[in-house]
C-alpha cells in the first residue's frame, strides 16, 4: 500500500498490544498512514490489567519527538497517555517548536482496568499547555467531567463541556458518550460554531480495549490524509465501529478491538 501521509503518536506503550502506541500504530497502518512514535511510558499490562508503569524521562521524550519532527513531514499527531506534568511541558514545548498541521489530544486519565494513568498535578498542565494546541480533544464522559469541573452525563451537559473545552483553547471537542447507558451511544462534536451529534447502536461486547486510543488515532490519520476535522471525526467513528465489531480475545480477559479491518473508503486501495 502507498501511504497516504505520515502521522505521529505520543503515548504510552501497552505490552498487551491493544491500546496505547501499539493501537495507534495499528490504526495508522489500517488507514493507510505511515506511523511514527514517541513513547511517554512503558506499561506492563495484559488483558487482565496493568501491573507496572515506568515513565519515560523528559530528555528521552524530547529527543524522540525532535528526531521525528525534524526529519519527517508529519501531517498530524495525537497524544495519549502523558503521565506527568513535566512530560506535558516537554510535549507542548516541542510541538510549539515543531508545529504540526493538526493535533488530536486524547486526555487519557484512567485505564479501563481502573489503573490511574495521569498524575493529579498533570491535569492542570494538560488544560493549560495541551488544550490550546489541540485541533480536536476527545474526552470520554468521566474525562470531560474532570477537565471542565462539572458532571457530564447527558447531551446538554456534553454540549456544555464541549463548549467549555473550546473556551479553554481547543479548536474543537468530541465528547464521547460510550460510558453512558442505554441502547444508543451519542457522541457530540463542537467545532466552535456548530454542534453535531453522532449516534449509533451500543454494541454488546467486552472486547473493547483500546477504543479511545483507536478513535483518536483514526481521527489523526484522516486529518493527516487531508480531511477537515468534522469529516475526520465522522470517519474515525465509522472505523471504530468496524473495529469494535471485529474485536477478539487473545488472552484470558477482555480483548482489544480488531484494528486490521479495512474501512469502505479504502477498499481496493493498493
Amino acid at each position: 500500500m502507498i501511504y497516504r501521509a505520515i502521522a505521529l503518536t505520543v503515548a504510552g506503550s501497552d505490552s498487551g498490544g491493544g491500546a496505547g502506541i501499539q493501537a495507534d500504530l495499528k490504526t495508522f497502518a489500517a488507514l493507510g498512514v505511515f506511523g511514527t512514535s514517541a513513547v511517554t511510558a512503558l506499561t506492563a499490562q495484559n488483558s487482565l490489567g496493568v501491573t507496572h508503569v515506568e515513565v519515560t524521562s523528559c530528555e528521552s521524550l524530547r529527543r524522540q519527538m525532535e528526531a521525528v519532527l525534524s526529519d519527517f513531514p508529519v501531517a498530524a499527531a495525537k497524544t495519549g497517555m502523558v503521565a506527568r506534568a513535566e512530560l506535558i511541558e516537554v510535549i507542548a514545548d516541542v510541538f510549539s517548536a515543531f508545529p504540526v498541521p493538526a493535533l488530536v489530544v486524547d486526555p487519557v486519565m484512567v485505564a479501563t482496568s481502573g489503573a490511574v494513568l495521569l498524575d493529579d498535578g498533570a491535569e492542570e498542565a494538560l488544560r493549560k499547555r495541551l488544550l490550546p494546541l489541540a485541533e480536536v480533544v476527545t474526552p470520554n464522559l468521566p474525562e470531560a467531567s474532570r477537565l471542565v469541573g462539572f458532571p457530564v452525563d447527558d447531551v446538554p451537559s456534553m454540549e456544555a463541556a464541549a463548549r467549555r473545552l473550546v473556551e479553554l483553547g481547543a479548536s474543537s471537542a468530541l465528547v464521547k458518550g460510550g460510558h453512558g447507558s442505554g441502547p444508543v451511544v451519542t457522541d457530540l462534536f463542537f467545532d466552535g460554531s456548530e454542534v453535531r451529534l453522532f449516534r449509533h447502536s451500543r454494541l454488546e461486547t467486552a472486547d473493547s480495549h483500546g477504543t479511545g486510543c483507536t478513535l483518536s488515532a483514526a481521527i489523526a490519520a484522516e486529518r493527516a490524509a487531508g480531511l477537515p476535522p468534522a469529516a475526520a471525526v465522522e470517519r474515525g467513528l465509522a472505523y471504530l465501529q468496524l473495529a469494535l465489531r471485529h474485536g477478539f480475545r487473545p488472552g484470558r480477559g477482555p480483548g482489544p478491538v480488531g484494528h486490521a479491518v479495512v474501512p469502505p473508503w479504502l477498499a481496493g486501495r493498493k
